[in-house]
């Protein structure tokens, strides 16, 4: 079957860069730094310690491919051009189901800063 050629839009909306802006933010920390994707990123990586909340710190571990895939795992910001090419893509190509999964990722980012704002207010409400 052949596939059906799309053509690329003249610009991307205000909206949806925003959601792409916002759910690639969450989408590479989660896979750099959550704890939940340590075993994911375990083959490539070497625990450090604690991060953020939620999080950990990580390096890279052995050499060449491995040590590669391993600089690019632990550093959200050199995820976030590869993430937001596939949401970018995956507008043009799945449109409905990147903004889906792409509003999902943006409101948990959105809960995490409302979490930690709520924990600052907390802080200082015990002061």
């Amino acid at each position: 079957m052949l596939a059906r050629r799309r053509k690329l839009p003249e610009g991307i909306s205000l909206g949806d860069l925003a959601l792409i802006g916002v759910a690639t933010h969450k989408t590479s920390r989660a896979l750099a730094k959550d704890r939940v994707t340590a075993p994911l990123r375990a083959p490539f990586t070497e625990h450090e310690g604690r991060g953020g909340p939620g999080e950990l710190e990580e390096s890279p571990r052995g050499s060449g491919f491995r040590h590669a895939v391993g600089e690019l795992l632990v550093c959200p910001y050199c995820l976030d051009q590869w993430l937001a090419t596939g949401f970018a893509v995956g507008l043009v190509t799945a449109p409905r189901v990147t903004r889906f999964v792409a509003g999902i990722m943006a409101s948990v980012a959105i809960s995490d800063f409302l979490q930690i704002a709520y924990k600052a207010g907390e802080s200082r409400l015990g002061d």
